[in-house]
């Protein structure tokens, strides 16, 4: 059943009402409440709507390969096609676009001539873990800060840091540096 309603904005202007099955839906572009000397306010009808705002994901490739359990975790990366989505993991990234992603390895060479032992002594204060490296693995003098950062003598007047680029290394990488140049201003203003 289609049923023709008074809009109010417009004469001659209406709404539309179809009621098939139940289902009731009102078409109108726009209507007025308040009447004027010309029309009646718009005739509205009282209607409950439902809406379901659940997205489904299809997994593709590599994450695809294994059905996940309820409750399961999937980690990858969302793209939204038209309108549907895809969950693909990182790696399957460059088959679906000319996107990349590469692995960056930082390295920053700073101004440090003060005794490399009162160096980690300091930043072991400053730092839950900070662990020596042994010689052959880092071709001199060095340790590790958090696991992710290596501070290495070069000589006595510098040392370097080397990471791996991604958001915790890099706050840590800042963190560190800070701290030396913090020591070099101390160890200077005692001088």
């Amino acid at each position: 059943m289609i049923l023709v309603l008074n809009s109010g904005h417009v004469l001659g202007a209406a709404m539309f009402m179809a009621d098939i099955a139940g289902v009731r839906v009102l078409y109108t572009r726009d209507y007025s409440r308040e009447e004027d000397c010309h029309l009646c306010a718009a005739e509205i009808l009282q209607f409950s709507l439902y809406f379901n705002s659940e997205k489904m994901a299809k997994t593709i490739r590599r994450l695809a390969e294994k059905t996940p359990e309820v409750g399961e975790t999937v980690s990858g990366f969302l793209v939204k096609k038209a309108f549907t989505y895809q969950i693909m993991a990182l790696d399957d990234l460059h088959v679906f676009s000319q996107l990349s992603t590469e692995n960056i390895s930082q390295r920053i060479t700073i101004a440090y001539s003060g005794a490399f032992a009162v160096l980690k002594h300091r930043l072991k204060q400053i730092f839950e873990s900070v662990e020596s490296l042994p010689d052959e693995e880092s071709e001199g003098p060095a340790f590790r800060v958090h696991e992710r950062l290596t501070v290495k003598y070069e000589s006595e007047k510098h040392i370097s840091l080397h990471w791996r680029s991604d958001p915790i290394s890099d706050m840590v990488s800042d963190s560190v540096i800070i701290s030396i140049l913090l020591i070099l201003i101390l160890i200077t203003s005692y001088c």
